[in-house]
């Protein structure tokens, strides 16, 4: 215990500087005051020096007064039974409440003590007196739900807001993991904008597991491993799940996406990845086989439009003119934008939230909204679309469908797609299949890369398409494409990739090679009529073996083909003539 050197109350040692904070009124001790404990009849001294310095101006104030009108009710400080001085003589309230008036009408009357004492009770429950309850404090409003962008503020909440996913629909295999509550660790694989992460957030409200939410893009190694060991320890002492999203999961690399095997395989973590890239080639196969993979669909448009009608039925009241533009002709340019989002809802809502904004200017048309509302097109020349793309154009090129060729080139070139990439493909078409077929096409696809090289864009399209057109219109022949394929399979058959090139076929640089036979009983072909001789060129275990068929395409027929072709002499001859 010590005293306080403003009022002389006692307080406990660890408690003194909150004691004093508190203007003297809270943490006081139970035990009597100091001046209690003295003597009958002893007087107290003038504050201490030390005492003045933790007083507040207007204490401090009080005692220059005291001291010039003449106040000599103090005493040298004595000290207690306990070894501690005491430093003044009344609580500090009753000196500050009494003036200097009082003080000469008391003189020295028979009750002064006991009036003294009663403003000394009074003044200690004053300062034991329970503090105000603070004012509670005012909820700020929630800023970002005005700021957020429209896609966000209209993200689903619940499983049945979600629109477009077969996996959540009544019967889907989400939902029923959901309300069973056995979620596992799962990929998510996906477009931009079909729902990966609101699903991933309604998955963890519905499980009431605790949720974080991390990107690849913006994480490492030592924050992963801090969120494992803060769910280790939440599960241990509540029970409760850790669910963990990680939104562009392929963007991790391979030791990265390592660090989750541990965790999610002994359960201490629930694992939600999104991606949009294929992951069976991003995202490495012990992660996979820990994870449930589901694929979420391509948005349909008549999807994209339910929810820009219902995004815009609500956003449309917040708007004072204009947004009937929007409703004409049944919403149809609310279709024209679910078009233009090619699937992707973010997109679809981002365009809604354009169009609102340029409604309310005056004499807005619908065909000028449309012109201001171009969209750039999807294409990631690092990700599927660049896969995807090139191989419509190459089996287009395949099928002999000079339109769809043409389509797939025009749409990787206004996407900045690599021309020389394009080109280098054409040539490898130009032996893969059209081959024996017409040889001219090889060389007029290395001069097409030859011209792309010397040129670039944008005039070396005109070359690429030049070369695309040939190659669809050319004549299709796979024998040697199918004659190399099926070398290859033999040499996959056991003995035979090593087999002894034949002696008469053996080169003889040297006198030594000569005397061993190699390259004796060799015909030379030119000098023999027509160049023919009886002769074997192959290993004798392999003799007689052919590689290259006599046709040059396959031998299966289209059922299709058929039904087309019948259906059209059903056309030309309906009464079966």
């Amino acid at each position: 215990m010590v005293d306080c050197p403003i009022c002389g109350k006692l307080v406990k040692e660890v408690n003194i500087n909150r004691h004093i904070d508190s203007d003297c009124k809270l943490y006081i001790d139970d035990l009597s005051s100091p001046a209690d404990l003295l003597p009958a009849g002893t007087q107290l001294s003038k504050p201490s020096q030390v005492a003045s310095f933790f007083h507040t101006p207007a204490a401090k104030r009080s005692f220059g007064s005291q001291a010039v009108n003449g106040n000599s009710n103090v005493i040298p400080s004595s000290p207690l039974p306990n070894g501690s001085a005491v430093r003044s003589t009344q609580s500090q309230a009753t000196s500050l409440k009494r003036s200097f008036k009082d003080e000469e009408d008391e003189s020295h009357g028979p009750d002064r003590l006991s009036r003294i004492k009663t403003e000394e009770v009074e003044a200690e429950a004053e300062t034991q007196a329970p503090a105000p309850a603070p004012a509670a404090k005012r909820t700020k409003p929630n800023l970002f739900e005005k700021v957020a962008p429209l896609a966000e503020r209209m993200r689903p909440r619940t499983l049945d807001e979600v629109h477009g996913q077969e996996l959540v629909g009544p019967n889907g295999v989400i939902r029923n993991l959901i309300e069973q509550d056995r979620v596992p660790s799962l990929i998510l694989w996906g477009g931009p904008g079909t729902g990966k992460t609101t699903l991933a957030r309604l998955i963890a409200r519905t499980a009431d597991a605790r949720f974080v939410e991390i990107n690849s893009t913006s994480s490492g190694v030592a924050e992963c491993k801090k969120l494992f060991a803060e769910a280790r320890n939440e599960l241990g002492l509540t029970g409760r799940k850790t669910i963990i999203f990680c939104d562009e999961i392929h963007r991790f690399s391979k030791s990265q996406q390592d660090v989750f095997l541990g965790p999610v395989e002994a359960g201490q973590v629930t694992l939600i990845g999104a991606t949009t890239e294929n992951p069976s080639f991003k995202i490495v196969n012990a992660l996979l086989s820990r994870c449930r993979t589901f694929t979420l669909s391509k948005l349909t448009d008549d999807t994209i439009v339910h929810i820009l009608k219902r995004a815009f039925a609500i956003e449309a009241p917040k708007f004072t003119e204009g947004t009937s533009i929007l409703e004409k002709d049944d919403y149809e340019l609310l279709r024209y934008l679910a078009a233009f989002a090619d699937g992707d809802a973010r997109t679809a809502l981002n365009l809604l939230e354009l169009a609102l904004d340029l409604c309310q200017r005056p004499d807005m048309t619908a065909e000028e909204i449309k012109k201001a509302l171009t969209q750039t097109l999807v294409y990631d020349r690092a990700g599927d679309q660049h896969y995807d793309t090139i191989s419509a154009f190459h089996k287009s090129i395949r099928g002999s469908d000079p339109d769809a060729a043409l389509y797939y080139l025009a749409r990787m070139l206004q996407s900045g797609e690599d021309p020389l990439y394009i080109a280098r493909r054409m040539v490898v078409i130009a032996s893969e299949d059209i081959g024996l077929a017409d040889n001219t096409m090889l060389p007029l696809a290395t001069a097409a890369h030859s011209a792309a090289e010397k040129i670039g864009m944008p005039e070396c399209r005109i070359n690429l398409g030049h070369c695309a057109v040939a190659l669809a219109l050319a004549k299709k022949s796979t024998r040697a494409y199918r004659g190399l394929n099926a070398a290859y399979s033999a040499l996959g058959e056991p003995g035979i990739a090593g087999l002894p090139v034949p002696v008469h076929l053996r080169n003889a640089p040297t006198r030594l090679m000569k005397e061993m036979g190699y390259g004796k009983e060799y015909k030379y072909n030119p000098d023999y009529l027509n160049g023919q001789v009886v002769q074997e060129y192959l290993p004798e275990k392999m003799a007689g073996r052919r590689f290259l068929e006599e046709r040059d395409l396959g031998t299966e027929v289209d059922s299709d083909v058929l039904s087309k072709e019948e259906e059209e002499e059903r056309l030309l001859n309906p009464d079966g003539e």
